[in-house]
């Protein structure tokens, strides 16, 4: 065998085939270093003595299924130059790694289209030996990603177990990729970001959250500067919480029968948008039936479809009488949990409006996060915690299958 196919191949560069065998299903290269290219592991210098040898075997690149193995005699030298005694460098292997780098390069290319065990599987290697190849690759990659860059970002954070537990994450909206995760929720949560964040020295011009105080002091403490959004879907979705609340408490507190059957199963119909409404399965007359047979409920539904306007409006000035006309109805309705929604909506205000300034929303977080939840779900979990935070920061290059 060629010296150049050694190097092409394997990535060997200064050594020669000595021998090839064939051990139970392996192919075996015996392989010797060149004596000109030896040199001091310490200083790289060229005036050294022979100290004897260590044999290593290292797995390399496969030949099909069959596995291949490098028998490497590594030498030790006495330098005259430090006089320092030590193995020399290997350029196709990391120190301390039973493979080389091409083999490395390929279980991670694998693991873009397999899962860890399978990996694993395919190439005859223990699921840790994969995992260790994955986690230090992603170390390096997204262990500290620059911050620098950063001008609109979203934070959210995300229950990933039971016993409340959380992770908070902060996206790019530019790049969409995940430049933080955090232990728990909350302001806690957030601290090491803001420290980097002031080190970085970026300009962060816009930041989108939900309407929970913890956020709104982060932002204020740690951003003064910056147009703070809250988000549209965040408010949507404390609406809909509230009128299925109103549902079930009318439900529960009607006499009628009949009008109890009514009002079974209009859950997902109050709460879907009225375009989505199937004709087919008379979804909005059914809608209309419930509607009917109490007033509070259907004025909510209405209070709700026309709130849904406000992000709609062409100017900031418009959306802000278009918000003063809305809470000044909800108010005026009588109905208890209008008139609820309406204090926390004149309360954020001022952040609600903002959206004229920078229209950006946690919606590409929520993207994020239901990958998060599926990396999670098809990987049965994590037991490196660490290792599930680098998974996820690297999500925004995932275009394949997630795997675990």
């Amino acid at each position: 065998m060629s010296t150049t196919l050694l190097y092409r191949a394997w990535g060997l560069r200064g050594y020669r085939l000595e021998a090839t065998e064939f051990i139970q299903g392996a192919t075996v290269f015996r392989v010797r270093a060149k004596d000109e290219m030896l040199c001091c592991g310490h200083c790289g210098g060229r005036a050294v003595t022979k100290a004897g040898v260590v044999r290593r075997q290292f797995r390399t690149l496969p030949i099909g299924t069959r596995r291949v193995w490098l028998d490497v005699p590594v030498q030790r030298l006495w330098c005259a130059s430090c006089g320092k005694t030590c193995q020399v460098k290997l350029a196709f292997a990391d120190e301390r790694r039973s493979y080389t780098h091409h083999f490395e390069r390929y279980a991670l290319e694998l693991g873009r289209h397999m899962t860890i065990q399978d990996v694993a599987q395919h190439l005859g290697v223990s699921w840790d030996v994969i995992k260790d190849i994955q986690k230090r690759y992603l170390t390096r990659r997204f262990a500290r990603p620059r911050l620098k860059h950063l001008r609109q970002i979203a934070i959210d954070e995300i229950s990933i177990g039971r016993g409340h537990r959380y992770l908070t994450v902060v996206l790019d909206l530019d790049s969409g990729a995940v430049v933080f995760v955090g232990n728990g929720k909350g302001t806690e949560a957030l601290e090491p970001f803001w420290k980097r964040l002031r080190s970085s020295g970026a300009r962060v011009r816009a930041v989108a959250t939900d309407m929970s105080w913890a956020y709104i002091r982060a932002v204020r403490d740690n951003l003064p500067k910056a147009i703070h959004v809250f988000d549209r879907f965040h408010v949507m979705k404390l609406f809909n919480e509230q009128l299925a609340d109103l549902r079930r408490e009318v439900q529960r507190c009607t006499e009628d029968v009949e009008h109890r059957q009514l009002l079974k199963g209009t859950l997902w119909l109050l709460l879907k948008n009225p375009e989505n409404l199937d004709p087919r399965k008379k979804e909005r007359e059914r809608l209309q039936d419930a509607l009917r047979i109490n007033q509070p409920l259907a004025t909510a539904y209405y209070m709700k479809e026309d709130l849904r306007q406000l992000w709609q409006q062409f100017t900031k000035p418009q959306a802000a009488r278009f918000l003063k006309e809305w809470i000044a109805r909800a108010e005026a309705s009588g109905v208890k949990m209008l008139k609820k929604f309406a204090r926390t909506l004149q309360t954020h205000r001022k952040g609600l409006l903002n959206w004229y300034h920078y229209p950006i929303s946690t919606g590409p977080l929520e993207g994020t996060n239901t990958k998060i939840r599926v990396l999670q779900r098809q990987a049965y979990g994590f037991r490196d915690h660490e290792f599930f935070k680098l998974k996820i920061h690297a999500l925004h290059e995932t275009t394949y299958a997630l795997v675990g």
